[in-house]
């Protein structure tokens, strides 16, 4: 697996686009906004998804239960 320094690296990354992308977009989206504040970040989620894929796990689900919520408690609370 990865290392964690190398995780915050690429949170980082992950983070800097997802400002960038929203601040370029946000002329174009219609609709309000949601009413209940999401409890993960899309800059959270993006990067377990890139995580992932760089992983040896086939399936997401068990990617996410049985290592993200056991080993990285510290990284995404």
């Amino acid at each position: 697996m990865i290392c964690f320094d190398k995780i915050t690296d690429i949170f980082c990354i992950v983070d800097e686009f997802c400002k960038d992308f929203k601040n370029s977009t946000k002329s174009f989206l219609l609709g309000s906004s949601s009413k209940r504040p999401p409890r993960m970040s899309k800059s959270e989620v993006m990067t377990i998804y890139l995580l992932f894929h760089l992983s040896g796990f086939r399936c997401f689900k068990h990617f996410y239960i049985y290592y993200v919520q056991k080993h990285m408690t510290k990284e995404f609370p």
